[in-house]
């Protein structure tokens, strides 16, 4: 996911690494103390960078920055499920993947950082919708080209609506999410997964009838 970047002039690649340094150092401090408790002397004191520094990087000030750490976020969501993600050709490649996922959320455990900061920015807000959407939007195209491969390679059924089936992939991702951060239990995003990909593999051409 491209990251969300400044409006003004290029930032040199000084700058870059600059604005990279915040960016990451209010993740940390963000996970350690939460969105709501985080001030910008928080930042400032954990960077060691000035307040004029980070005006400069972020002059939305905290909500600006704020959005920039919950980008990055949503990059580490596509970012831990790679290399499989970006290479589901194979069926043992959509286990790997379907395993990635269940170890992310497993080790996220109930709190999500990029939920927190979007509740911290509100997620009805434009720049915070755009944000989840373009986030869906690539996992699902990732999806989409795997199932799209597999249909290619005749691993899966080649009548099945590509775009569709990576939504309900995703839905079924999502819905398992969201209960283990109810309930701390990863067995609702495990199951879904499970039943999800062995239905897909059960209505693969030649695949002989099993239950799934």
């Amino acid at each position: 996911m491209p990251p969300v970047r400044p409006t003004g002039p290029r930032l040199t690649p000084k700058g870059e690494a600059t604005r990279r340094r915040i960016v990451e150092g209010a993740a940390a401090q963000i996970r350690a103390g939460g969105a709501a408790a985080t001030t910008l002397d928080d930042i400032r004191a954990r960077t060691s960078t000035s307040k004029s520094q980070i005006f400069h990087y972020f002059p939305g000030g905290k909500e600006e920055l704020l959005l920039a750490v919950a980008a990055r976020e949503a990059e580490l969501v596509l970012e831990d499920q790679e290399p499989h993600l970006g290479d589901l050709g194979t069926w043992q490649a959509w286990q790997d993947w379907r395993d990635a996922v269940l170890r992310r959320y497993e080790q996220q455990g109930v709190t999500c950082p990029l939920g927190v900061l979007m509740t911290e920015l509100g997620p009805s807000t434009p720049a915070a919708q755009a944000l989840t959407a373009r986030l869906l939007d690539q996992w699902q195209a990732a999806l989409r080209r795997g199932v799209r491969r597999m249909q290619d390679s005749g691993e899966m059924d080649g009548g099945l609506d590509a775009d569709r089936t990576a939504a309900a992939l995703l839905a079924a991702v999502q819905g398992g999410v969201t209960i283990l951060m109810s309930t701390g239990r990863v067995t609702h995003l495990e199951a879904a997964l499970d039943s999800t990909l062995g239905l897909l593999r059960a209505t693969a051409p030649g695949a002989p009838l099993r239950e799934v």
